[in-house]
């Protein structure tokens, strides 16, 4: 590959990492072609990119970047494949599903999620971490509980104070 080249796609990949948020370096060099599609096919389901890229490439589009991706330079030996996503736990759970089919690959080598970086043995963590829509319907929620619990109460209490009220009035007469 040309120099000119490789600063092309350096710069591809810098902008591709720009778009997201979240980065998962996985090892897909096992999966035959039949697997391979199906991956494929179930990232672009749950809005995840897959890219396969050189190491080298990748190494020098992450320290061209803003964001600090050194925690990641360790995994980056033999092949890896990106997978990129806006939500952090959605390339988690698609791994874990592949992996629980396939009791190898694809594996998760690192990933890097809204500013921390997680190990490999960190993916059934990562598959449990909520996502920031979930997190704010979460305290929604909880804020709606206790209004909830009041209005229930006074429409119950009302209910149970009425039924009182007639059972006396009916007893009276």
């Amino acid at each position: 590959m040309r120099k000119e080249d490789k600063y092309t796609v350096i710069e591809e990949i810098g902008n591709t990492l720009k778009e997201y948020s979240c980065v998962y370096l996985t090892e897909t060099a096992g999966l035959n072609a039949e697997k391979t599609s199906a991956l494929r096919r179930a990232c672009f389901k749950n809005d995840v990119k897959l890219v396969v890229v050189k190491n080298t490439l990748l190494k020098k589009a992450m320290e061209q970047s803003d964001v600090d991706y050194s925690g990641l330079y360790p995994a980056l030996k033999g092949s890896t494949s990106l997978m990129l996503s806006n939500t952090g736990n959605a390339p988690a759970k698609l791994l874990k599903d592949f992996v629980k089919k396939d009791d190898k690959l694809p594996a998760l080598k690192a990933a890097f999620v809204e500013g921390c970086v997680y190990g490999a043995d960190q993916l059934d963590l990562l598959a449990s971490l909520k996502s920031k829509n979930e997190l704010i319907a979460d305290v929604i929620a909880l804020l709606q509980s206790p209004a909830k619990n009041v209005i229930s109460a006074l429409q119950s209490s009302g209910t149970k104070l009425h039924g009182i009220l007639e059972t006396l009035s009916k007893k009276e007469q």
